[in-house]
């Protein structure tokens, strides 16, 4: 089971709870929500998709309205296994 870090006192609403179950996962290691950004897009719903690997995993993107969060996982699983896991939640 991983842990969620909380060090911002902002996230975009509705992601925690998302973060929340993804932490509860065996592979994943470190949940970590981070840079809040203005977009030129709208979404009406909370999408939540792998964006880039990094060193210890991957960075992932949150957005909803014209708002985007980065969220850094730290995990081994792969791309695929860990966008099977994130699709599940998008779909609730």
């Amino acid at each position: 089971m991983g842990r969620l870090v909380l060090n911002h006192s902002t996230n975009i609403e509705g992601l925690i709870p998302i973060l929340k179950r993804l932490a509860l996962d065996t592979n994943i290691k470190t949940v970590t929500p981070a840079v809040i950004s203005r977009v030129k897009g709208k979404t009406s719903k909370l999408i939540f998709r792998i964006s880039v690997k990094t060193i210890n995993g991957y960075k992932a993107i949150a957005r909803k309205g014209t708002t985007a969060q980065e969220v850094f996982i730290s995990t081994d699983l792969s791309k695929a296994d860990l966008k099977q896991i994130i699709d599940t939640y998008n779909r609730k």
